[in-house]
Formats: structure tokens, C-alpha cells, sequence
């Protein structure tokens, strides 16, 4: 099957999220970008919403988990994301970088990124 790519760059998420006491208190920004695999033609030959990735929808399920939860790590938080997104979505496969401005003041961002395809959880029942 061939793979092409929805992406979503730059998504500004708030959510709770550090090791330290300080960053427990207040949410803070953190940028994400997506590449999710899928095959389009489908969605190219309806031109329905319902046969593509929807990425408005995609960004309200990161943006609400997000907001409803508390990390410590961004691994954490990438696994969390990454395990829903192939829960909820027909992906085959994800790229996702998630970056944490100012953690480190030398640098403009730190973070992870994880690639990820559907085989990975298919033990954990994801399908």
C-alpha cells in the first residue's frame, strides 16, 4: 500500500508537564509536528471528509488529552499521544516531534520525536 502523508506542523498544545516542582504549577506551550501515513486515493476519489484524516479532529483529540492529563515526561507524553492517534484515527504510520521551549535556556527547544507504525500496537489490540 502506499503511504502518503497528512501533516499538521506546529501545533500549540498547553498541558502540565516537567519533573520539577516549578513546572507542576501552570500548563505550558509545547509545539508539535505530525506526519501521519495513509493512502489518500480514497479520499482523493470521493472528496469526503469521511475517507480522509481528518487533522481538524486530530488536533482537538491532542489538544483535550492534553489539557486532561499530567506529565512528567515527554516520552510520556509522545507514547500517550502516538497510542491514541492509531486508536482513533486509519494511520499507518506517525512521525511526531514534540518540543518544549525554554527547558533549556541555551537552546530554542528541546524534545523527542517517535515513528511509530500500527504493528507496533497491534499486541496491545490496536487494529
Amino acid at each position: 500500500m502506499p503511504l502518503d502523508t497528512v501533516f499538521i506542523q506546529a501545533l500549540q498544545i498547553e498541558t502540565i508537564i516537567g519533573i520539577h516542582a516549578h513546572e507542576q504549577n501552570a500548563p505550558r506551550p509545547l509545539l508539535i509536528d505530525l506526519e501521519m501515513g495513509t493512502d489518500i486515493r480514497e479520499a482523493a476519489s470521493s472528496d469526503r471528509i469521511r475517507d480522509a484524516i481528518d487533522y481538524s479532529a486530530v488536533a482537538d483529540a491532542i489538544i483535550r488529552l492534553a489539557a486532561e492529563r499530567r506529565f512528567q515526561l515527554l516520552e510520556t507524553l509522545a507514547e500517550t499521544l502516538a497510542r491514541m492517534l492509531f486508536e482513533r484515527f486509519p494511520i499507518a504510520s506517525l512521525r511526531m516531534t514534540i518540543g518544549k521551549p525554554g527547558a533549556v535556556d541555551a537552546a530554542r527547544t528541546v524534545g523527542v520525536r517517535v515513528d511509530r507504525r500500527r504493528e507496533d500496537y497491534a499486541a496491545c489490540g490496536v487494529r
